[in-house]
């Protein structure tokens, strides 16, 4: 059997091995294969498998791709920093982006979304160690962010994105990620936030080293890249 569609069935039955552990639903998490860097070949292999959903961090080799993929039907998410100069490329051409931390960011998103798209699906990217050198809103600024993007018709917040620093111990990699699940669900059961954003339902959260623990903090999308597509080439 070929590498990648070998791959991509352990991965699920990683995901499924955890649902099962943690007593959730075996639709309870979905995976993002992150495609970066990889050949458009590997992404047409993955979705030949039965794979739909890719995430893509670098803005120019992600639209090369998609043109070569058009004729496949791929819900394209863009994972990676984004910049001013780069909002109405993702707008046009992504359904989803999960890593806005700012408002402006949002708001040209919003602005440069084409009418003829259904909104654009956000994930904000939440900086769960306060860590001084990382992206991402804090904790405790969130709901005033969530606020701020009340009245955006054409994006659809639907959750939260992290990137928790590396941790070797299950416990520890849990409990690293349950404040932004508690998080999510206070959000949910508030009816004003409910009433602005009636889609909150996403957890981006966990990759290859802290999959299991994710799932079992609440991760409803985790994003596997190497462990499908295998070893990325060394930057020179």
């Amino acid at each position: 059997m070929p590498k990648i569609p070998t791959h991509l069935a352990q991965v699920n039955d990683r995901i499924a091995s955890a649902l099962s552990a943690c007593g959730r639903p075996a639709d309870g998490a979905r995976l993002l294969a992150v495609s970066k860097t990889k050949p458009a070949s590997d992404i047409r292999e993955a979705y030949l498998a039965g794979q739909r959903c890719f995430g893509e961090n670098y803005l120019q080799e992600a639209l090369e791709k998609q043109q070569q993929l058009k004729d496949l039907t791929i819900e394209w998410h863009f994972i990676g920093p984004v910049q001013s100069n780069k909002t109405r490329a993702i707008a046009e051409n992504f359904d989803w982006v999960h890593s806005v931390d700012r408002a402006k960011i949002a708001v040209r998103l919003n602005d440069q979304r084409p009418q003829q798209l259904p909104p654009i699906n956000l994930c904000l990217q939440v900086n769960v160690d306060s860590e001084p050198t990382k992206s991402g809103v804090l904790l405790d600024d969130l709901d005033d962010l969530l606020e701020s993007l009340s009245d955006l018709p054409h994006i659809c917040v639907r959750g939260f994105m992290a990137i928790p620093a590396p941790r070797d111990d299950f416990e520890q990699q849990q409990q690293a990620l349950l404040p932004l699940a508690n998080t999510l669900k206070r959000l949910q059961s508030n009816p004003e936030i409910r009433r602005h954003h009636p889609h909150l339902d996403t957890l981006s959260m966990g990759m290859s080293g802290d999959l299991e623990a994710a799932i079992a903090a609440g991760s409803t999308l985790v994003r596997i890249g190497t462990d499908i597509f295998g070893k990325r080439p060394t930057p020179p």
